[in-house]
């Protein structure tokens, strides 16, 4: 099976120690771990951002006042699926940290979550949707080499 067209746009925000996450973000291995995901041709913005702003952005859209480490803007999911993925690169880094993953690895389940909430998978509508979600998740990430974030 082919694996979907991609156009990216991959974009970094001004902040502290963004060229370690520059360095685990490469456009070859983002463009990557997104087509993986996608199961349409698709439009993506991914912007890594600061705590401020992804707070920001998490307290405008979804009410809640914190930085989280993906938000998914999905505007289309046919024929092209059309999003932004905002990652905060703060959240990113300790969360990494925390479940001794490197950031690369953390970074590249974020982009696999962010991709498949852009195009209608939701872990938020309950268990069965939340285990559908995760098992999609780990079953791409196992295709790219990479462990089950989930440590199941």
């Amino acid at each position: 099976m082919a694996l979907a067209a991609l156009t990216l746009s991959l974009q970094f925000g001004r902040f502290k120690g963004v060229e370690r996450h520059r360095a685990a973000l490469p456009r070859h291995g983002v463009t990557r771990w997104i087509r993986h995901a996608l199961d349409a041709d698709a439009e993506i913005t991914v912007r890594i951002v600061d705590a401020d702003e992804g707070q920001q952005l998490n307290r405008e859209f979804r009410g809640k006042d914190y930085a989280t480490t993906v938000l998914t803007f999905d505007y289309a999911q046919a024929p092209v699926v059309m999003a932004d993925l905002v990652l905060c690169a703060p959240v990113v880094a300790r969360e990494a940290k925390e479940q001794r993953k490197t950031l690369a690895a953390h970074y590249a389940h974020l982009l696999v979550h962010g991709t498949l909430h852009a195009q209608g998978w939701d872990h938020e509508t309950g268990e069965e949707d939340a285990e559908a979600m995760e098992a999609r998740e780990i079953e791409i990430l196992a295709g790219l080499g990479i462990r089950d974030p989930y440590n199941r």
